[in-house]
């Protein structure tokens, strides 16, 4: 009977003769099947997904010596990540039916591995959500507790690596959603700093925050994918040069180092923090306190600031980023004859995009708007500014930061719907590293007495994930 831990046990029974990546793609399919209420999938490609296998059973048969790094890795795709001649919809009606017609270059370098893709996987619509209720194609539920929230925007991604349909996940991470929704199924969920990964290929939200990052069931899987696809591309401007370090065959070294570490003194003393996720987290640094690292509460007086400053600038950049999707040129045209063409735009928008879609681009729109441009983007910039020198000033000083990734547990459906203010107010952990640009991973240390998992979010300074893994796996171990 197949079962799956880690890339590197199941890459020993490969060159074993103890599997093979059709055993495990059938699996993997028959698991998907079975737990099909969970709605994590849009589309399975189950055909090809077996084709595949059987090639690569056959390369590695051939040459066992020279496999890729993630050969025969069954991996899920978040649906706003190109995967060329398939669908791609970011879970919205206004784009339905439209096929990709390039790869993203991080499904290039994964497929140049030897990873299999088994399907696109459910998520807010274009990405824009915290609980995974805003998709067209209905919500995600929590492998755990299926009346609650799996979390969002890239619940079908972490819902699909909590309930073992697939090894690792593909998501993106704007503000969280990639870090929040592994936190409430009790995964690793890692975002890279700003430009690590190329955007090439991700459909774009707010594109000075977006990351694509990974889901895993450790962190040692989690460096692996990341090894694969980051780096610099021609096709991003944005993407870093920076050197690609092999985070995943270095993830063991400076086993023996004591790191600095800064905490928020009024993140954790936060009225809106969950008291048993502040609890535990106290005693995990009071628990590294005795192991020799140092860690230190700091002052840090903007964390009110944190979230509206998100929200003006994420709204504004997805006001003009959606404004492409116009029903002209591809995805859904409204039937409505005799119509101008301003009247067919606003029709066509207004019926393709959902509720918080349509919410976020008048916000966008509205911070944008002549007489408010200076009072509410030019300020909310400036903020971005003063946080991006503060975290400057704290990583000068220290190794590394931790903060919880949740204000609480995974909520019950509808727990917030009605309460925007309160659904965006719980992202205040997570959009401080896409506002600053800096790498951030959840790891699932931790579970509430309401059977729900939690975890703890480590960030570090820009591109230095190397160590931010390091230290990651050694918390997972301990």
């Amino acid at each position: 009977m197949f079962s799956f831990s880690s890339i590197e046990e199941y890459h020993k029974e490969l060159l074993h003769g103890q599997t093979s990546c059709k055993v495990a793609v059938q699996y993997f399919l028959d698991k998907i099947a079975s737990q099909k209420e969970l709605n994590a999938f849009l589309e399975i490609y189950a055909t090809e997904a077996l084709e595949r296998a059987s090639e690569l059973d056959q390369q590695r048969q051939q040459n066992p010596n020279h496999i890729g790094k993630l050969h025969g890795v069954v991996v899920g795709i978040k649906d706003v990540i190109t995967y060329k001649n398939h669908k791609l919809t970011a879970a919205s009606r206004i784009l339905e039916g439209y096929e990709a017609v390039y790869h993203a270059t991080a499904v290039e370098r994964l497929l140049a591995e030897g990873a299999i893709i088994i399907g696109r996987q459910n998520c807010d619509e274009f990405a824009m959500g915290s609980s995974n209720e805003n998709s067209a194609y209905g919500k995600v539920l929590n492998a755990k507790d299926t009346e609650r929230v799996p979390g969002g925007s890239s619940g079908g991604s972490a819902v699909a690596v909590q309930a073992d349909l697939c090894m690792v996940s593909l998501g993106s991470d704007t503000g969280g959603s990639v870090r929040q929704p592994a936190d409430f199924c009790g995964i690793v969920g890692l975002k890279p700093s700003y430009g690590r990964i190329s955007r090439y290929g991700l459909i774009a939200y707010a594109s000075s925050f977006d990351q694509i990052g990974i889901f895993s069931h450790n962190v040692t899987d989690a460096a692996l994918v990341l090894e694969v696809i980051a780096g610099e591309d021609d096709f991003d401007s944005t993407v870093s040069d920076e050197p690609v370090n092999g985070y995943a065959s270095n993830i063991k070294t400076n086993a023996g180092k004591k790191y600095k570490i800064a905490c928020f003194k009024q993140a954790l003393g936060h009225p809106s923090l969950d008291k048993e996720i502040s609890a535990s987290i106290a005693n995990t640094i009071e628990s590294l306190k005795k192991d020799g690292h140092t860690v230190e509460m700091v002052d840090f007086d903007y964390l009110d600031f944190i979230v509206p400053t998100y929200y003006i600038l994420t709204t504004a950049e997805a006001s003009s980023n959606l404004s492409r999707f116009d029903g002209v040129r591809y995805g859904h045209r409204t039937k409505e004859k005799n119509v101008d063409l301003t009247e067919f735009y606003k029709k066509s928008r207004s019926e393709g995009f959902g509720k918080e879609v349509q919410k976020r681009i008048m916000l966008g729109s509205f911070v944008l708007s002549a007489g408010y441009f200076d009072a509410y983007f030019t300020k909310a910039q400036k903020v971005r500014r003063l946080l991006k020198d503060a975290t400057n000033e704290i990583f000068a000083q220290y190794d590394l930061l931790l903060l919880p990734t949740v204000t609480a547990p995974a909520f019950k459906f509808g727990e917030k719907s009605a309460d925007p203010v309160e659904m965006y107010l719980s992202d205040i952990y997570t959009v401080f590293a896409n506002l600053v640009g800096i790498p951030g991973i959840s790891l699932p240390l931790y579970q509430h007495s309401n059977g729900m998992p939690f975890g703890l979010q480590v960030l570090a300074p820009m591109f230095k994930e190397a160590e931010m893994l390091q230290f990651s796996d050694r918390m997972m171990d301990r």
